[in-house]
């Protein structure tokens, strides 16, 4: 009984701990497209959230009297089976807004969700739809619609860089938000999952995403490497040498795609150590690095001013 009630009391805790931010749904009800209509609830453990009913964003400002007009989509790892709000959605969140940086740590739905229609459509679709409502209410937070951008770890990178390289547009529904626009201005990658080839392939991911619909023309489609054209915006990639799950290759062949594009300003950084899923804190040597260099980063390509 004492174990139960730890139990519940934890659970009651983390549920709090997610409803003291606010909460913006990303569709009107019975507007959200891909969907089988299927009313489904949050699932909540261990700090993960497995199934989401209600897609959508938790909004972090920064304070007025540092807000640099810049905001961020914050989306979290973890193989499109399960998002890790708190290590690489919360955490981060907290860090951008210390350097004045409006952060939204995006609430996607998972490609197997008995809800979805079409696996591989629904967390870009989720994605697309988040950079349409924050350019839409920039003003509300005191943001320049063109100063907008993803950040992703993991899977989560992969989503990030999806929205990046991916010029379909899924999330229309004929309202006013598809007037803006669906590509970031810039892009954060975290021991980002890139390619679906096999040689590089985080399998569990790729199972995930791709499902019954599994192909050589699926697998290219969301590869980014191969999907990086001119109008990709820069982008910020982090990775560790002995990474054991998501190879470094992902990055380093995401990299030459930038490079072979001329994406101006894009920067590669692979340490030593650090393992997977690089933390915004207490990593080995010099990949505790990495958010400074982030942060002169988006300096230097002119989006903190």
């Amino acid at each position: 009984m004492k174990k139960l009630a730890l139990l519940v009391i934890t659970g009651l805790i983390t549920l709090g701990n997610l409803n003291a931010q606010e909460f913006i749904p990303l569709w009107e009800k019975g507007r959200m497209p891909n969907s089988k209509g299927i009313a489904l609830k949050d699932s909540i453990a261990n700090e993960r959230i497995y199934q989401v009913g209600t897609p959508g964003m938790y909004v972090f400002e920064a304070s007025k009297a540092e807000n640099k007009g810049v905001g961020v989509i914050i989306i979290p790892g973890g193989g499109y089976a399960r998002l890790a709000y708190q290590i690489s959605g919360f955490s981060l969140a907290k860090w951008f807004n210390a350097i004045g940086i409006n952060a939204f740590v995006l609430q996607h739905r998972m490609p197997q969700s008995p809800d979805v229609e079409t696996c591989y459509k629904a967390p870009l679709q989720d994605t697309q739809r988040a950079l349409r409502y924050i350019r839409a209410n920039a003003d509300r937070w005191g943001i320049d619609p063109q100063r907008v951008g993803v950040m992703g770890s993991s899977a989560g990178a992969h989503l990030s860089a999806c929205a990046a390289t991916i010029t379909d547009d899924w999330s229309q529904v004929g309202d006013s938000l598809d007037a803006q626009s669906i590509t970031p201005d810039f892009a954060i990658l975290v021991s980002p999952v890139v390619s679906m080839d096999d040689d590089k392939v985080h399998k569990g991911s790729r199972k995930n995403l791709l499902g019954k619909h599994d192909s050589a023309k699926m697998r290219e489609k969301f590869s980014c490497d191969k999907q990086v054209s001119a109008q990709t915006p820069p982008m910020f990639l982090v990775h560790a040498m002995n990474d054991p799950a998501v190879s470094c290759l992902n990055s380093i062949v995401l990299f030459e795609a930038l490079k072979r594009n001329d994406i101006k300003g894009s920067s590669l950084h692979i340490f030593p150590e650090g393992g997977h899923s690089i933390a915004l804190r207490n990593n080995p040597g010099t990949t505790n690095d990495w958010t400074s260099l982030a942060e002169k980063w988006l300096i230097e390509i002119g989006i903190l001013k």
